[in-house]
């Protein structure tokens, strides 16, 4: 992959300087190198990501927990199917559904029809979760994917009836994709950022872990540190806070450049 710096804004009273870091993947590369190396799709192209805290499941090491089975029972009677892009039918009933979603979810028109049916015809949509209500017949929601083969799925935007709040819909979509994919040998479901307290559900899978800037932690101590820090003014950047390597990475520089998942090759 390449990499872009990309500037933001600088403190240069603490010589902070910070960047926005964009890669563009090279021939030979399929978008999983770019996930596994903590980037998430900034493009629905797939023709460039942005670095970021995310969050993803090591689904070799998930086992449902109590939380995740209530949610499962809650969902009961909603079934989950999963559909290829080219079989699913982007209908104008569809559509406007989608559309009511994302104005009560992110305000109105953050998510215009003109965005909507881009994003729906991109790469960044292989596959779709489709939950239909089998008492009423009804679609209850549906969630958009990136998958590649056994390597990786990539929970997507999630679009459901808000009249099925009270039986945590969202939540089952997303425990539903974690059992789907665990059954079905996927490597790891990756499930979005996370920079805030709201965003620590995606947390609760056991397999859960997220990227801190140069390696994949498991260490949900760690991220909760990193959320306190950022409601805080600051004055050094991360690796050079004491407090932050004293607790989480005692073995300084050395440990955490063995640790990194970024080298530099000359060819």
């Amino acid at each position: 992959m390449k990499l872009l710096f990309s500037e933001q804004n600088s403190d240069y009273a603490n010589y902070q300087f910070p960047y926005a870091v964009w890669a563009v993947p090279e021939p030979g590369e399929t978008p999983a190198d770019l996930f596994n190396a903590g980037f998430l799709p900034s493009s629905r192209y797939l023709d460039r990501f942005y670095l970021c805290r995310q969050i993803r499941v090591g689904l070799a090491r998930y086992e449902a927990s109590s939380e995740n089975r209530r949610i499962l029972r809650k969902g009961k009677g909603i079934n989950v199917t999963l559909v290829p892009r080219d079989k699913f039918d982007y209908t104008p009933a569809r559509r406007q559904f989608f559309k009511t979603y994302a104005d009560a979810k992110f305000g109105r028109d953050v998510m215009t029809l003109e965005r909507l049916d881009h994003l729906f015809a991109a790469p960044v949509i292989s596959h779709l979760l489709v939950f239909t209500d089998t008492v009423t017949g009804a679609e209850a929601g549906v969630a958009t994917l990136y998958v590649q083969g056994a390597s990786l799925a990539y929970y997507y935007y999630a679009f459901y009836d808000l009249a099925y709040f009270p039986r945590n819909l969202g939540m089952y979509m997303m425990t539903s994709a974690v059992e789907l994919f665990a059954g079905r040998g996927v490597k790891n479901l990756y499930l979005g950022t996370c920079y805030s307290e709201n965003a620590l559900y995606k947390t609760q899978f056991s397999g859960a872990e997220f990227f801190n800037g140069f390696r994949w932690s498991q260490n949900l101590k760690e991220l909760k540190y990193l959320l306190r820090r950022d409601r805080k003014p600051v004055s050094q950047h991360l690796l050079e806070t004491e407090e932050y390597r004293a607790a989480f990475h005692p073995g300084g520089l050395g440990e955490m450049t063995a640790a990194s998942v970024f080298r530099i090759v000359k060819k």
